[in-house]
């Protein structure tokens, strides 16, 4: 997200400055924190030491930026509290953590951004200044034509949350094959092994594995629909925009943020159990393709997520009394 959010923002005319690793592909000019990404790179063993030295990076240049744009969670609050450049910290995970309250209850003046209105509920008190849901760039994942949809998908991960069990499930009830495309991390091996894994032996399952960008619009558009049954409150839930974004329905458990993605009765259904969701795969004939992907361009694109973080700058600036936006730097 933060790598279609820079682009998009040097493609909107601001200035950026993008604080990451070195091999990162960008539009802005870039900063290295760390030659190369640190989940790619065999010599980390202390992943929050190089995290230290951006932050300290940007300290020393923030006068130089008119606002500074955190994905670090809380990390930026007691050092940049401090500092007379406005910056806002984009919360990306879980905020249900009863560890979370405490530092919401301190950095009370910090602005954040939720990636849902849903993301926000375990924490009213924090100081947040507007919801911005992610987005894709236009032809990052696009409808191919020639694919017949002929099964159902499972996209993401496998772990007990995202319920790749009920997926299976799911299909099973409705006579369809089911095609799970997911990774497995270290944390999720032993789930995996004990819950999923004895499930894939079943003739309608297909277990593909983890898939690339690249994969991913001939597997969306090869599928009826993406089944989403969730057992957690999503903060956002990436693979609902992609598939949007190829055409593809959703069937997805209510929870979470699932409602303000997902338009239901045009872009997919929102289902309460197993039952419901036989009972939706039902319905997709009623369902349009093209007003799909339209709906994404119209609520999921990069550019509509980079002209809401604008939004929110000036906002930001207004508040502080600034001037208006000239250069942003995302870290």
């Amino acid at each position: 997200m933060v790598s279609y959010l820079t682009d998009a923002l040097v493609d909107l005319g601001h200035d950026v400055t993008l604080f990451a690793s070195g091999d990162s592909q960008t539009k802005a000019t870039l900063e290295a924190a760390w030659p190369r990404a640190l989940r790619l790179d065999p010599t980390i063993r202390d992943a929050l030491a190089p995290h230290m030295l951006l932050l300290e990076n940007v300290r020393q240049r923030a006068h130089e930026f008119d606002v500074l744009h955190f994905h670090l969670d809380y990390m930026p609050f007691p050092l940049f509290t401090q500092m007379d450049t406005p910056f806002v910290t984009t919360l990306h995970g879980r905020l249900d953590l009863p560890e979370l309250q405490p530092i919401f209850d301190t950095f009370t003046k910090a602005n954040v951004i939720s990636i849902s209105d849903n993301q926000r509920g375990p924490l009213p008190q924090a100081n947040w200044l507007n919801t911005v849901y992610h987005g894709l760039p236009d032809q990052l994942l696009t409808p191919q034509p020639h694919k017949k949809p002929e099964y159902l998908a499972f996209l993401g991960r496998i772990c007990p949350e995202k319920r790749a069990d009920l997926a299976i499930k799911i299909a099973a009830q409705s006579g369809l094959p089911l095609k799970i495309a997911a990774k497995v991390d270290k944390v999720d091996q032993e789930y995996f092994k004990s819950t999923i894994e004895p499930l894939l032996s079943h003739a309608h399952v297909e277990f593909i594995g983890e898939i690339n960008e690249a994969q991913k619009p001939e597997f969306l558009s090869g599928a009826k629909a993406l089944l989403f049954p969730i057992d957690w409150n999503e903060p956002f839930g990436l693979v609902m925009i992609e598939a949007m974004a190829c055409g593809t329905p959703v069937i997805a458990f209510n929870r979470g943020s699932v409602p303000e993605v997902i338009d239901h009765g045009v872009t997919g259904f929102i289902c309460e159990d197993v039952q419901g969701a036989v009972g939706a795969l039902q319905r997709l004939d009623e369902l349009s393709r093209t007003e799909i992907r339209a709906q994404f361009e119209r609520r999921f694109s990069a550019k509509t997520m980079a002209q809401n973080y604008v939004d929110s700058y000036t906002a930001m600036l207004q508040a502080a009394k600034r001037p208006v936006l000239r250069q942003v730097a995302v870290g």
